[in-house]
């Protein structure tokens, strides 16, 4: 459309939400320009980014003078708004009450069960010099695992994708967050065959704009690995 701008988004990669919204962007290449805002710098407390943002949280979207918070929020309007394959969000009434049906789960579920490990063995220690407590980082990941045996066994249970046959916004959000606990070296998924053919589908679809979204994550894991 002419005049219109490419849309901006504000980003920290390490953020499990800003990923999945630079993955998509990248994956249907929708015109856009990427913003890094460092949280660990307080980039995101600057006048700016709070008054794009009076949270001062990422992602943001800003889409022709169209401010949009929220990574589910943001995904469902680039898919609704732009031409992208419909398999992201689809029309169909009943497939996109699908992937509705995962998001409003996941976030009660696979967001803050994968969170909840990450900062506890990474970035409590790291940002606040606090100790790593077993017993609360197993508790987490007893939480975590009942999560990960509704995805295998509802989302999962007969077919390739957590809502249907191809990748949806459901996968993109999902894989986001079980990928962050590998920034402090952990695997989540590796005694998990099922899970762990997902993960591959999904690395498949989304190419290589997966680890281009993960680099940071990816250093991450590798320090944590190297203190070991």
């Amino acid at each position: 459309m002419a005049g219109r701008k490419a849309v901006e988004v504000y980003l920290d990669l390490l953020s499990q939400p800003c990923r999945a919204v630079q993955i998509f962007l990248r994956s249907t290449k929708i015109p856009h320009t990427v913003k890094l805002v460092a949280i660990r710098k307080g980039e995101n407390r600057t006048p700016e980014f709070t008054g794009l943002n009076p949270m001062q949280k990422v992602p943001v979207m800003v889409d022709n003078g169209f401010v949009l918070t929220e990574s589910d929020a943001i995904l469902k309007y680039l898919a609704t708004k732009y031409d992208v394959p419909d398999h992201w969000y689809p029309r169909h009434a009943e497939r996109r009450a699908k992937v509705n049906e995962y998001t409003a789960w996941h976030h009660t579920n696979t967001r803050p069960h994968a969170a909840k490990v990450f900062i506890l063995e990474v970035l409590l220690p790291r940002m606040m010099g606090q100790p790593i407590e077993p017993e609360k980082v197993q508790k987490a990941l007893v939480e975590l695992s009942g999560t990960l045996d509704k995805l295998e066994g509802m989302f999962l249970k007969r077919q390739p994708f957590l809502c249907g046959d191809d990748i949806s916004l459901a996968d993109l959000l999902a894989i986001c967050e079980i990928m962050q606990p590998l920034g402090g070296g952990r695997d989540i998924l590796q005694d998990r065959p099922k899970l762990l053919s997902w993960r591959s589908r999904v690395q498949s679809a989304l190419k290589d704009s997966f680890d281009e979204a993960h680099t940071v994550l990816y250093r991450l894991r590798d320090k944590s690995k190297a203190k070991l």
